[in-house]
């Protein structure tokens, strides 16, 4: 299959608010498009706009040298395509649901005795954003395919590719949102906290995200990033002891004013565990140490 141009036909298959906006970017820049959803009736608007809405599965794979499926997880995809029959043979898959790396992994298996060929995906932006040339898109799966349908994929966004490992997108995914939801948790309790004295969130978050995130806590981060590739944690400027007595008066602080405290103590818990395990004069990154083993057995 040779390298596919700007405009090349393009196949969506799911039609939920995100393989909406996939489908949207797509014939914004010009490619021919095929749909199908289990429900037809949404894609009555693409359908104006100039797409083609298959009948079948497999008419609407053969449509196209590229399908883009956007499902709501790996067995979704399996049911929808099952009925595709052979009409996957020598097409590629970009398959943009999410789910862990074992089933990212099971998915290549399941494409290959297909006969078709496939990248694994996640969309890092929300519906809105779909289309836009720096929102990112993470692949990973074989770097000859992704050559292959690069320039399609751009269609829809910024088109990062992670390595062979089909299982890297998801991976990273779960990593990055892990990360989303534990900070958005941290600025949410933190405000719930200040409120407690009738401090108004939009004060707080002026300092909390206009200063604090981007001056303290981001650039500290970025800088300290590689200690933790080397697992050097000095604590010289402040040790794992320092930051649990910090973590044992947001605890205390937390109960005190009546609000939730189970984040912050299972913060102090954490590191507690790392005190335990001998990190108690290193620095609070020590904790990623601590993060790298599974959760032990209650």
């Amino acid at each position: 299959m040779t390298t596919q141009q700007s405009t090349s036909p393009v196949t969506v298959v799911g039609l939920g608010p995100m393989g909406m906006a996939l489908a949207e970017a797509l014939l914004k820049q010009g490619h021919p498009l095929t749909v199908w959803n289990r429900t037809p009736g949404k894609a009555e608007g693409l359908v104006t706009n100039g797409a083609h809405l298959a009948a079948t599965v497999s008419e609407a794979v053969s449509a196209s040298p590229v399908t883009i499926t956007c499902l709501k997880d790996y067995e979704t995809v399996y049911g929808a395509f099952d009925s595709a029959g052979d009409a996957l043979k020598g097409r590629i898959l970009v398959n943009l649901n999410s789910g862990t790396p074992t089933e990212a992994r099971t998915a290549l298996g399941w494409a290959t005795e297909r006969g078709a060929e496939y990248l694994d995906g996640a969309i890092m932006v929300p519906p809105p954003l779909v289309g836009h040339p720096e929102s990112v898109f993470l692949y990973s799966g074989s770097r000859d395919v992704f050559d292959k349908v690069r320039v399609t994929l751009a269609s829809m966004g910024d088109p990062r590719y992670l390595g062979s490992d089909p299982s890297l997108a998801v991976l990273y995914n779960a990593a990055l949102l892990d990360m989303m939801y534990a900070t958005m948790n941290g600025f949410l309790h933190a405000t719930a906290l200040v409120g407690s004295a009738d401090v108004s969130a939009v004060e707080f978050a002026e300092l909390a995200l206009g200063w604090f995130m981007p001056s303290v806590v981001d650039s500290g981060l970025a800088e300290l990033a590689p200690d933790l590739e080397k697992g050097d944690y000095p604590g010289d400027l402040g040790t794992m002891e320092m930051n649990l007595n910090a973590l044992e008066h947001i605890t205390r602080t937390s109960v005190e004013q009546g609000v939730h405290s189970d984040q912050p103590r299972l913060m102090k818990e954490i590191a507690e565990r790392a005190i335990a395990e001998g990190y108690s004069d290193k620095n609070y990154l020590a904790v990623f140490e601590i993060f790298k083993k599974a959760t032990p057995a209650s």
